[in-house]
């Protein structure tokens, strides 16, 4: 069963679509579509926020951690006991930032559907007879290329610029990783610094709509992550600079 044809997401779907139809009528709908990602990313600032907060956190805890996974490497009991200990005093749980990441698969899954759902509200999907440089928003940008479409090209830009985003992802997950745990992880670790781009392998099977609202949506979180990090971190005592956990240092004192 399509979860989008149960009736209340149904009617919430078609909602959605009306608003983004009215608004692609005052600019245009690839236009409108960078438009509402941005309003739905500034609407759920204070749940990212959650989210980073909660990062700080366990990279302020992560040298801490490491000191106690070395001292009970070979009592997992110990270390579990100690572990949770830690997590205790310092009122901070180890699940924290979980549940306001989850919070927002909602929002972002009925928004996942007004790009996707060929029909919506009984009528096929306005969005998808639009057109973006010529390149139908309704198509899959790995079709148009495997035609070799002209406006192929369209759909290769936005995957490009998805690429570039996932790349600079990669590198800052490289940098603000935990060397210790990077090293205990091995082949694992160095498997999932590739997750990001998969986002470009999901990008170009999906309508272009989708493919436009991805470039949009992770290109902000990539911009929205960095600038909390700066703010946020220094006021739970975590340095935001790559490879400095722990309290920020200050500038030393004028002679």
């Amino acid at each position: 069963m399509n979860p989008f044809d149960i009736p209340v997401v149904a009617a919430l779907l078609a909602a959605a679509s009306q608003a983004l139809g009215a608004l692609g009528s005052l600019v245009t709908p690839a236009v409108a579509i960078v438009i509402v990602t941005v309003l739905i990313r500034l609407a759920l600032i204070p749940v990212n926020a959650s989210v980073v907060r909660a990062e700080g956190h366990r990279r302020r805890l992560a040298p801490r951690l490491a000191e106690l996974r070395r001292r009970h490497a070979k009592n997992p009991e110990k270390l579990q006991a100690a572990t949770l200990d830690l997590y205790r005093d310092e009122k901070v749980s180890p699940f924290a930032g979980m549940l306001p990441a989850l919070a927002q698969a909602p929002v972002l899954g009925l928004v996942y559907g007004v790009f996707t759902q060929p029909r919506i509200g009984g009528a096929v999907n306005p969005l998808f007879s639009a057109t973006l440089g010529g390149a139908p928003l309704g198509e899959h940008p790995l079709d148009a290329l495997l035609r070799l479409d002209p406006s192929a090209w369209v759909g290769v830009t936005v995957l490009a610029i998805i690429a570039v985003v996932a790349w600079f992802h990669r590198r800052q997950a490289q940098q603000l990783a935990d060397p210790a745990l990077a090293a205990a992880s091995g082949t694992l670790a160095r498997v999932l610094g590739w997750m990001p781009f998969l986002t470009v392998v999901f990008a170009a099977i999906v309508p272009l709509a989708a493919t436009l609202y991805l470039a949009a949506s992770t290109a902000w979180t990539l911009g929205e992550r960095a600038v909390m990090r700066q703010v946020l971190w220094p006021r739970l005592g975590v340095d935001p600079r790559p490879g400095r956990p722990g309290r920020p240092e200050r500038p030393a004192p004028a002679s």
